[in-house]
């Protein structure tokens, strides 16, 4: 169910399949989402349409930022969720090699009632 939007510096193919596999995974195997739910949107902008702050929080990022905002129905807790930020950022360290200060995750949750996966229905409803 979750809807998986990345954003990040125009980069290599092979890069981008990385990222999207090690999220997927990650869902996987901390949000319990089963399998073949993969709906990932990757954007990938210029350097003069990509800001940041590269310290905000005491957090040294680098132009290798990737932006992940995660879509999902509000049914998981605190534990989880932290899991799941903690899952991505270690698979993501060892495919593509990003670096854990480069890993910017935003979940948005909704009700069910929100989804629509097709043909007009509300399938969680």
């Amino acid at each position: 169910m979750p809807l998986v939007q990345i954003d990040l510096r125009t980069t290599p193919p092979e890069r981008i399949a990385a990222i999207r596999d090690g999220v997927y995974a990650a869902l996987r195997a901390s949000f319990e989402v089963p399998e073949n739910d993969r709906f990932i949107v990757v954007n990938q902008h210029e350097a003069h349409e990509f800001d940041y702050d590269p310290g905000y929080l005491g957090i040294d990022r680098s132009d290798a930022l990737v932006f992940i905002r995660i879509h999902c129905t509000a049914s998981r807790g605190v534990t989880q969720k932290k899991a799941l930020y903690r899952d991505i950022v270690e698979r993501l360290g060892r495919a593509p090699g990003l670096r854990p200060e480069d890993v910017f995750i935003h979940l948005v949750e909704g009700p069910r009632e929100n989804w629509s996966f097709g043909r007009g229905e509300m399938q969680y409803a």
